[in-house]
């Protein structure tokens, strides 16, 4: 696939929109890292799980923190809001088992109660955003770690 900016250049606008919705710093910025680096190991994309591990690296986040959000669940390494925003992103991407609610209302309950209304919102956006390029990632195949001019084939 070819620069999909280069093809559709309002995409540019929106990302940058996207950006700036979930950056009011209502959730911290690592926490949104964290989302959506497990939002791109969900869906199996090396672009996006790359990508958000390198920000991550880049915000100061330890290894030991970034190679955990694989298997959060029983990693010491997230707080209690952190672990609950993480629990949203699997029960969005991740159908249950046996069917029903994927957003339990006792889920829901226990990340209104580590983030107010604007954070929640945020969060929720954020899950949006990563989301938002998951087609792009997947069909598109970017190669991961390279410059946006470099990495469409």
């Amino acid at each position: 696939m070819s620069d999909p900016v280069a093809q559709v250049p309002e995409l540019q606008e929106l990302s940058g929109r996207l950006y700036r919705a979930t950056g009011n710093r209502s959730v911290p910025r690592t926490t949104i890292g964290l989302v959506q680096l497990r939002a791109g190991q969900i869906v199996g994309s090396t672009y996006l799980a790359v990508q958000h591990a390198d920000n991550l690296r880049k915000a100061g986040e330890s290894e030991e923190r970034i190679t955990a959000v694989a298997t959060w669940h029983d990693a010491p390494y997230f707080t209690p809001a952190e672990r609950v925003a993480l629990a949203l992103v699997e029960a969005v991407l991740t159908p249950p088992a046996g069917g029903g609610e994927r957003v339990t209302d006792e889920l829901y309950a226990e990340a209104a109660a580590h983030y107010d209304p604007k954070a929640l919102t945020t969060l929720t956006l954020a899950i949006g955003q990563v989301n938002f390029f998951v087609p792009l990632a997947l069909i598109g195949k970017p190669l991961p770690g390279r410059k946006p001019a470099e990495q469409w084939t």
